[in-house]
């Protein structure tokens, strides 16, 4: 037991979806009330009745994490992931279970969690290691540490409720993995920081791991998820679907999200977004000298065309269209911001096309991943919308076929020797 950092015993977590919300009542109040609710049923024996439904967004949860275990956590859109999360920081209380933690627990969830937005960033600092159950001396020590990390030194003493959303994650990250806790808790807040800060955090969390501290990553990148962590734990529907070597289980998961393909865009349900905009259907074709073909080659050209609805007329919306190889890396990102003349206004339902360039992407497997943005921000964003099968084709014009899962992409080159 000694070695144990966290463990959940049959931890669950229910949330009641179209329950009614009820203003703050005296106890004479609901006493009243429940006196008088079978006489108004006899009076309207019709009236309709507010019904609510139970959701489980965690069952029968239980798991060990040892100290100096990276544990990556993956699954889909909507499976309980963040709200394992919050559970084990304490935010949300479980429903059923119970949670046992030996040591500090620092947590990188939601953008600006854990600040006080109307103090400066070098009030949270020192609020957050207080928080850890920090001397103001160990604070001190590591206060320049933190403010390097984070590069933010211009406005440490500004409020943070006026920092941008990447700098909040940067500040955050900073506290969260500076200030010595024994576990640290990351969600995939990360995302929102630009690509050099990203591989500094990814950086850091390994030199957390190899101080021997336990290290807990929620992450869709399942190349991230392969090169950090040790083990993972597929979570699907709330519950552990598999424990297992990070391989071993990023390989099960990537193989349910491949029979998902199976499964109309309009009706997946492992989507994210703030759902102002549906992204409905997804049709991908080779274009080969002006001619459509469904098979795709790794010579090809690509034609993609996405359909979507709203309530209302699109203003300033914006496409975005990835190809990513079997573990979720990223091979080609595609924007309709990117390029420019794309249409300011789009009727509220539509077609979007684009058409790339060769795609020169060596034979196997890969899938396309879509997101869309509204004027409130993230729309709707499906991983793995489309199953993308890469024909071998003479790419070199020597006859000679590229071998299967070689590479990523291919690349034009010239050999030559000199004796």
């Amino acid at each position: 037991m000694s070695d144990i950092a966290l463990r959940t015993v049959g931890l669950g977590k229910m949330y009641r979806i179209g329950a009614e919300r009820e203003s703050y009542r005296t106890l004479r109040d609901t006493l009243a009330r429940a006196a008088k609710r079978p006489i108004e049923r006899i009076r309207h024996p019709g009236a309709a009745t507010h019904v609510s439904e139970e959701l489980w967004a965690l069952r029968d949860i239980d798991l060990e994490v040892k100290h100096g275990e990276v544990l990556g956590i993956i699954g889909r859109n909507g499976s309980g992931k963040s709200t394992l999360l919050k559970v084990l920081t304490r935010i949300t209380e479980p429903t059923e279970g119970r949670v046992e933690i030996r040591g500090r627990v620092a947590s990188l969830l939601e953008v600006g969690t854990g600040f006080h937005t109307e103090l400066t960033g070098r009030e949270n600092i020192q609020l957050n290691g207080a928080i850890l159950g920090m001397t103001r001396v160990e604070i001190r020590q590591k206060f320049d540490e933190i403010v390097e990390f984070s590069e933010i030194s211009r406005f440490l003493d500004t409020p943070v409720k006026r920092y941008s959303s990447g700098m909040y994650v940067r500040l955050a990250f900073a506290v969260a993995a500076h200030l010595e806790p024994e576990i640290l808790l990351v969600d995939e807040v990360l995302a929102v920081g630009d690509a050099a800060f990203q591989k500094k955090c990814l950086g850091k969390m390994e030199d957390v791991a190899s101080e021997g501290r336990t290290v807990l990553f929620v992450s869709h990148n399942m190349a991230t998820i392969l090169s950090l962590c040790s083990e993972a734990i597929w979570l699907d529907a709330g519950r552990i679907v598999c424990r297992d070597g990070a391989k071993e289980a990023v390989g099960q998961y990537m193989e349910s999200a491949r029979s998902e393909q199976h499964v109309p865009l309009i009706e997946r349900t492992d989507r994210g977004g703030n759902g102002d905009i549906l992204l409905t259907s997804i049709s991908v074709q080779s274009v080969r000298g002006g001619d459509s073909d469904p098979s795709v080659r790794c010579t090809d050209r690509l034609r993609i065309d996405v359909t979507y609805r709203a309530p209302r007329t699109l203003r300033r919306p914006r496409f975005s269209i990835s190809i990513n190889d079997y573990s979720n890396a990223g091979i080609y990102w595609m924007d309709s911001d990117c390029t420019g003349g794309f249409p300011e206004e789009l009727p509220a339902e539509g077609l979007v096309s684009c058409v790339t360039g060769p795609i020169n992407v060596a034979p196997g497997q890969c899938f396309i991943n879509l997101a869309v943005w509204g004027s409130s921000g993230l729309a709707d964003h499906v991983q793995y919308a489309y199953n993308l099968d890469v024909e071998a084709d003479d790419f070199f014009g020597t006859g000679k076929l590229p071998p299967p899962e070689s590479s990523l992409c291919l690349i034009e080159q010239t050999w030559r020797a000199q004796a």
